[in-house]
């Protein structure tokens, strides 16, 4: 390979960095209607082949005398590889124009509604049960736990109940109050049983002179009501009545679980039982007052289960949104028409004996 061939490569392969460069910053500057159109950039590499070989041909012969410095004689060949880069850009603003570029002009006006929820959890014996690792409380505490630091602008409460119920944590935007108390709990904090109506009905007095625009009680058990003085039923109605909706939460695995079933020297017995989730009247609290029912059968779709909740009460805004696209190749155009003039004036006018 003679010189002028080498720095004639040389030359070419730094015009097509150029024309990369110049093609990878475009294209994040701008969206595009017609991406697939830059296929089209694939045309410059061959005609850079092209521009090679005919360039190697013409050059045997400069026309200048053998006194001339050797940066003169190289000027035609430069001048050439000038024109060859005007040329490329050129080429390359228009396929990005073909390729549709756009500017976005987006505005949204977003109004979220106050969303005041109460997470109402049983903390009755079998919640200890181990079909869930290491047992349905502590699973039913860190997935808690993750759903609140989903809700960062809600205010939230803790209700617990076993044969009776309680406010552990009330209302509040302080989270990490909210946080250490459901750490916190523990079975045995008040007397023994499944009280579902009283947690529901202490759940909506929390909620029910709530200023809130939206109301809810996530409703958490893993048995049957068997105790207080509130049916199901009728704490449902309350709800309905204040406006709040109760979305309800069955643990426990399908079948038999490893649960408590005593106390010997201060520490719980457990043997094999048969999961038991009064499914129906859970059904019945969440349809009664706009929410819904869901079956957790493991920590993980318990997790997916507050995903979805989470979700679903997320979508519950007022939501302007505006897009409006604004052509943006009539630049790219221009200067494309720009430097085939400068191009064009420049062979011949000024360099029209050198080229």
């Amino acid at each position: 390979m003679t010189k002028q061939s080498l720095i004639s490569l040389l030359v070419v392969i730094a015009i097509n960095c150029i024309a990369l460069l110049a093609f990878l910053f475009l294209k994040n500057w701008q969206e595009y209607l017609h991406p697939e159109r830059f296929w089209l950039l694939l045309v410059i590499p061959f005609i850079s082949i092209w521009f090679i070989l005919r360039n190697k041909k013409s050059h045997t012969a400069l026309g200048f005398p053998k006194l001339i410095d050797h940066w003169k004689q190289m000027l035609p060949q430069l001048v050439q590889h000038i024109f060859f880069g005007l040329r490329v850009l050129a080429l390359l603003a228009i396929i990005m124009a073909a390729a549709r570029p756009q500017s976005s002009t987006s505005y949204e006006n977003m109004t979220r509604e106050g969303i005041d929820i109460v997470l109402a959890l049983d903390l009755s014996a079998s919640m200890l049960s181990k079909d869930f690792e290491p047992n349905r409380l502590e699973s039913s505490k860190e997935v808690a736990i993750q759903f609140v630091d989903e809700r960062p602008d809600d205010r939230i409460a803790v209700v617990v109940y076993e044969g009776e119920s309680f406010t552990q944590v009330p209302l509040t935007t302080d989270h990490v109050v909210v946080k250490n108390g459901i750490k916190q709990l523990n079975t045995g904090m008040v007397e023994g049983g499944t009280a579902i109506g009283m947690g529901l009905a202490t759940a909506v007095n929390r909620l029910k002179e709530s200023d809130g625009e939206s109301k809810v009680v996530i409703l958490l058990t893993d048995g049957v009501n068997n105790s207080g003085q509130i049916k199901p039923a009728d704490a449902a109605q309350l709800a309905k009545l204040y406006g709040i909706r109760v979305y309800t939460i069955g643990v426990g695995t399908i079948g038999k679980a490893k649960s408590p079933v005593g106390i010997m020297n201060g520490q719980y017995v457990y043997d094999w039982v048969e999961v038991e989730i009064d499914e129906a009247t859970l059904r019945q609290i969440a349809e009664a007052t706009g929410g819904k029912y869901f079956r957790a059968t493991s920590q993980n779709k318990l997790r997916d289960i507050y995903t979805e909740i989470d979700q679903l009460e997320k979508t519950r805004f007022n939501v302007l949104q505006y897009n409006r696209k604004t052509e943006e190749f009539k630049p790219l155009v221009l200067l494309a028409l720009l430097l085939i003039v400068i191009e064009f004036v420049f062979q011949h006018t000024i360099f029209r004996t050198v080229s």
